[in-house]
């Protein structure tokens, strides 16, 4: 089982995001939420925009936060985030300089091989998949045709029609990506970040996703022209198990204590 995090937007101890959100608040909930989980997860990957402006301060925040996750926990920049920052921060993952110039990695985890993409473009907040992503991507796919595939990346590769944050997505190498991912049936899904909202489309042959933020969520309102707007709307995460002939099963689960269960 893989649980997704995703825009977690951590400050510096005593800062707010967009001066109101307690986002350490939020992760501190979150992981109480990943933990009681019934079946322990094999581990966790968190889908960019870590911390709110890439300073060491915020990174050493979010590492405390994620202490009490006792299991692997795998990192991707989003663009909230800066590269350099966040591997000099986890200096125990090695996996985060895979990738050369970008944080791109495989792992397995349990029956399930994970392809973590990095969508990031420094000093921007849109994303972009270019020539070397995509032929390291297809790289990896060849290596494992015959294994369950999930594609992790922050920015999706489809549009949303929230039109604020499309105009920030994957402005770049959305169509080649798709193209990729239908020569290779094995890929179960493929998840992303930035939108703070679960939204699921057909894609490539399979299905792309994105999952709620453990704290504020983008709201939603689909005029072209909506403002930017976030609301408190329930944060949430993504647990993607798989059935017995090896298929992702994926579960958009609520972040926090809730009354119950109760029997029938």
């Amino acid at each position: 089982m893989l649980v997704q995090l995703t825009d977690l937007h951590i400050c510096e101890p005593g800062q707010l995001a967009c001066g109101r959100i307690d986002t350490a608040a939020f992760l501190r909930t979150a992981v109480a939420s990943v933990l009681r989980l019934r079946q322990r997860p094999r581990a966790v990957v968190i889908t960019g925009d870590l911390v709110e402006s890439g300073r060491a301060a915020e990174y050493a925040h979010l590492a405390e936060l994620l202490a009490p996750l006792d299991l692997p926990l795998y990192l991707l920049p989003g663009n909230h985030d800066e590269r350099g920052q966040l591997r000099r921060s986890f200096p125990g993952h090695a996996w985060l300089h895979e990738g050369g110039e970008f944080i791109q990695y495989a792992v397995d985890v349990g029956g399930l091989r994970l392809i973590a993409l990095d969508t990031s473009e420094p000093g921007a907040s849109h994303g972009r998949l270019d020539a070397p992503r995509l032929t390291w991507l297809e790289r990896q796919l060849q290596a494992c045709r015959d294994r369950p595939v999930v594609i992790a990346m922050h920015h999706p590769p489809f549009t949303t029609l929230i039109g604020h944050m499309d105009d920030i997505g994957l402005l770049q190498g959305a169509g080649e990506l798709e193209a990729l991912v239908a020569r290779h049936a094995n890929v179960e899904r493929v998840i992303c970040g930035h939108l703070h909202r679960a939204i699921d489309v057909r894609f490539g042959g399979t299905i792309a996703c994105t999952t709620p933020s453990p704290a504020h969520q983008i709201t939603l309102d689909l005029d072209p022209r909506a403002p930017a707007q976030w609301m408190f709307e329930p944060p949430g995460l993504r647990v993607l198990a798989q059935d017995g002939r090896g298929r992702v099963v994926s579960h958009v689960a609520a972040s926090g204590e809730f009354e119950g269960p109760y029997p029938f």
